[in-house]
């Protein structure tokens, strides 16, 4: 009877209370009830708010068979695990001892309290009825009794129970909310200006006569650049995070398809920033789903094709300059090159037989477009990997597809470490100054006479054997240069979207750390501009947008413009 029991007792339906919150937007707190409504067997879910958010806090009532693990990994889906609290729901409130509804407060249990058959503690079936006396002294005694008992416990357990308190107090771990960190990283970027004008002052000064100012100011730039470092980290995640919600989402879309999957990590303790995580999830979602529908194939086709039975998708997080790559990689069918151009041409999208694989595979981005025969809840609906662009874009990151036919498939999702603070080459054209960020710069030399020419109606300089496109920035964006009748003669060379454009530029101003400050939300999209900071001079200067530059210039080239 005893397996009987242990089952049932597995499938006894639990009820929990559900908080979700402090939530900046408190209707992402929906998205649970739609989850619940996609997976039925999940369970039901209830709000104990009727709907309405208070101080961004919900509250919802939860009854289910699945454990506390297993629900706290599908609601990280969509909203941050910190933001989530289960707890079993009691009897009342729970907020006060004398609540409408509590239960009664448990009389405690006067008397040894250690085991049954603890030596020592007498059997109530023997013992001799009380006389009077007794019936009169037993008030004083048992009183007596009781406190020995009391006080004999906490001196027997206090040497075990010291060694967990004085743990925890070497363990020692602050929650702070993300608000003041935020705060925090704005005054050390504030600091980083401050820190850039009084280095651009100083080198004005003779070092000779103020040697120990200049002595003082350097020593300021470096701790400087390590409070910032320092105080980023703070933001840093793992990826382990991000990649701890995939193994139950490809259980499920196993016993959807069919098919049988093996997930591989790598790179777990890669660190990311907290914002760029969030942000960083739901695409991710889509490649893992991508992979496990139009990848992997089904067992019989596998063993078919001499593959193992069981399908791989392997996450890959590794750190390369200034960014971070996430790979999402499987061993399913690849890409297929005929039936990419096919679905392209049956929307009516521009798909001659000319294009290269690498652009062949840069179909799949366009909107509405899925290979999908069937239209599924998995997919089919033409809404996915342009919208996964379109986010990691909006991120100042790039997303790169190689594919080998029936060997799999893998995307490459680059992405810049910190969106707050980054190291950056300046470069002057006319009398402005442009901020060209420094990951992306490969290298820098002196144009000479002959070196630009003329390809197609565009122009490119020949770099070591390699033609690039010329970018012209004093013409792209109209730069005066008042006294200055020589063209520009320094060009910078930069890499993005793999590809590299030569910018021409008139000098190099040096190297520095700048606080990056959106434009868009001050002032509107600029196209080549991602961004914009301060000097220590108290200018401002526009961060380049080497990504948008690399794809403007190749677009010219093939159109055969200057």
């Amino acid at each position: 009877a005893e397996p009987a029991v242990d089952s049932a007792a597995k499938c006894a339906v639990r009820v929990l209370e559900l908080t979700v919150g402090p939530l900046d937007h408190p209707e992402q707190a929906n998205n649970l009830a739609e989850l619940f409504a996609e997976i039925p067997d999940l369970g039901v879910l209830e709000p104990l708010d009727g709907g309405h958010a208070a101080d961004g806090m919900r509250r919802f009532k939860v009854l289910t068979t699945s454990g506390d693990d297993e629900l706290m990994d599908l609601f990280t889906f969509h909203v941050a695990r910190e933001a989530l609290r289960l707890a079993p729901m009691h009897v009342g409130y729970g907020f006060h001892d004398d609540a409408p509804g509590a239960p009664p407060p448990e009389t405690p249990d006067l008397g040894y309290g250690f085991f049954d058959d603890a030596p020592g503690v007498p059997d109530l079936g023997e013992m001799p009825a009380p006389t009077a006396t007794e019936t009169h002294e037993a008030p004083a005694a048992a009183p007596a009794k009781a406190v020995v008992a009391a006080a004999a416990t906490p001196a027997a357990a206090s040497p075990k129970a010291a060694a967990p308190r004085v743990d925890k107090g070497e363990s020692t771990t602050l929650r702070v909310s993300v608000e003041k960190v935020d705060q925090l990283i704005n005054l050390v970027g504030e600091l980083v200006i401050t820190q850039a004008m009084l280095a651009q002052n100083s080198k004005q000064l003779d070092g000779s006569l103020h040697q120990q100012l200049v002595s003082g100011l350097a020593a300021l730039e470096r701790n400087t650049r390590d409070l910032q470092e320092s105080v980023m980290s703070i933001r840093m995640i793992p990826m382990s995070v991000v990649f701890s919600r995939f193994p139950r989402m490809l259980r499920d879309l196993e016993s959807k398809l069919g098919k049988r999957i093996e997930m591989h990590t790598q790179g777990e303790a890669t660190e990311l920033d907290k914002g760029l995580v969030e942000k960083i999830t739901d695409p991710l979602t889509h490649l893992v789903r991508n992979s496990a529908d139009h990848g992997i194939e089904l067992p019989a086709e596998r063993l078919a094709r001499g593959k193992p039975e069981h399908g791989s998708i392997t996450l890959v997080a590794s750190h390369q300059g200034g960014n971070i790559v996430i790979e999402v990689r499987d061993d399913g069918r690849g890409l297929d090159r005929e039936k990419l151009l096919r679905k392209a041409r049956e929307r009516g999208l521009d798909a001659p037989d000319s294009l290269t694989d690498a652009e062949v595979w840069g179909l799949i981005f366009a909107p509405g477009f899925s290979t999908a025969d069937v239209v599924t809840d998995v997919s089919g609906r033409g809404v996915g990997m342009d919208v996964v662009k379109k986010n990691i874009t909006a991120l100042g990151g790039t997303v790169e597809i190689d594919s080998a036919p029936g060997q799999g498939m893998s995307v490459k999702v680059r992405l810049p470490l910190t969106l707050a603070i980054m190291d950056g080459m300046s470069v002057g054209i006319g009398a402005e100054c442009y901020i060209v960020p420094l990951a992306s710069v490969v290298e820098s030399f002196q144009v000479t006479q002959g070196m630009i020419r003329g390809l197609a109606g565009a122009r490119v300089v020949e770099v070591r054997q390699e033609y690039m496109p010329v970018v012209d920035m004093q013409r792209l964006f109209s730069v005066p240069r008042p006294g200055k009748d020589q063209p520009s003669d320094m060009m910078v060379v930069v890499e993005a979207d793999g590809g590299r454009v030569a910018l021409l530029v008139d000098e190099l101003l040096g190297q520095q750390q700048v606080v990056v400050k959106n434009l868009e939300a001050n002032y509107r999209r600029v196209d080549g501009i991602s961004g914009a900071t301060i000097l220590g001079d108290g200018r401002v200067a526009l961060i380049l947008d080497v990504g948008g530059l690399v794809r403007r210039s190749r677009t010219r080239l093939m159109d055969g413009h200057a």
